[in-house]
């Protein structure tokens, strides 16, 4: 399945290498088994979603490198895709950015052409490719517009999803400034975090230097040092991308929405109504969702 990554210290702007790049299980070494697009998107100075994208692997992509090692945010979201539905374009690679907000997916959602038909023109135009995961989020962020709150959007939409549509698995990012939104829905596809107050980031592969939990804290320039001040971050991914044993998997139905760094779960969500078992799944659905 596509893996998905997040993560957020809640205001200090740091470099997310590590994770990208460096752990054990970070996304460059996952896109070897992911190969069909690579995104990484963060938050410029002046909290405006960037994103760089290419319809290729990350191990691949000088240019996430480059953006993986210099690139200072409070929050970023990546992704590493493996394709089911939409061609292998950048405008089907994730993540996607509408409304100043950024948003990754795995799995899998069928009756498009019902879902699609939920959205106005306004909402369409949104769109820049052809994926399942677009067309989610064009309908949570309609959603969100309605309700004028992105938790009780994004929960709206889903409900709506998951009692008329057929779906197999809904794992979301949502990321806007200083806070994301992690769904596992239901059960089949895993999603982890890793709480700063556990051992957050990675205490076993950095500099001694470093206190559990923490990170290098980007200076004015950019610049960061394993003497520099450090800060807390939350970590979510598709699946544990350190050694650290505080991994914790998200219950199935979990929203887990970081504010800050402020966490609180919601379990707003019945089971589906139209579940999807893997033999019920196209080929590429289903080779897609290994």
């Amino acid at each position: 399945m596509c893996r998905l990554f997040g993560m957020t210290t809640g205001g200090p702007r740091v470099r997310a290498t590590f994770w990208l790049l460096d752990s054990p299980q970070s996304l460059h070494a996952q896109s070897r088994r992911m190969p069909d697009g690579t995104g990484l998107g963060w938050f410029s100075l002046g909290d405006e979603p960037v994103r760089d994208r290419a319809p290729i692997a990350a191990f691949e992509n000088s240019d996430f490198a480059s953006a993986a090692r210099n690139v200072v945010s409070h929050t970023f979201v990546s992704h590493v895709r493996y394709a089911s539905t939409g061609a292998i374009t950048v405008h089907n690679s994730h993540p996607f950015d509408m409304k100043d907000r950024l948003f990754a997916h795995n799995g899998v959602v069928q009756g498009l052409d019902v879902l699609d038909s939920w959205l106005t023109d306004v909402d369409r135009a949104l769109m820049e490719g052809q994926t399942d995961s677009e067309l989610v989020f064009a309908y949570i962020t309609a959603e969100i517009r309605r309700h004028g709150d992105t938790t009780e959007g994004l929960i709206a939409a889903v409900r709506r999803i998951a009692a008329e549509l057929p779906v197999y698995a809904l794992n979301i990012l949502l990321a806007e400034p200083r806070r994301l939104w992690a769904l596992r829905y239901p059960d089949p596809n895993e999603l982890w975090v890793l709480h700063p107050g556990l051992g957050g980031f990675g205490q076993l592969h950095l500099a001694s230097g470093h206190e559990p939990g923490s990170l290098d804290v980007a200076g004015p320039n950019g610049d960061s040092g394993t003497r520099g001040p450090t800060t807390p971050a939350y970590v979510i991914a598709s699946e544990p991308m350190s050694d650290d044993p505080d991994w914790r998997l998200l219950e199935p139905g979990e929203l887990l929405i970081v504010d800050g760094l402020n966490a609180t779960s919601r379990f707003p969500f019945d089971d589906p109504a139209h579940p999807l078992r893997a033999e019920d799944l196209s080929l590429a659905e289903r080779t897609s969702q290994k």
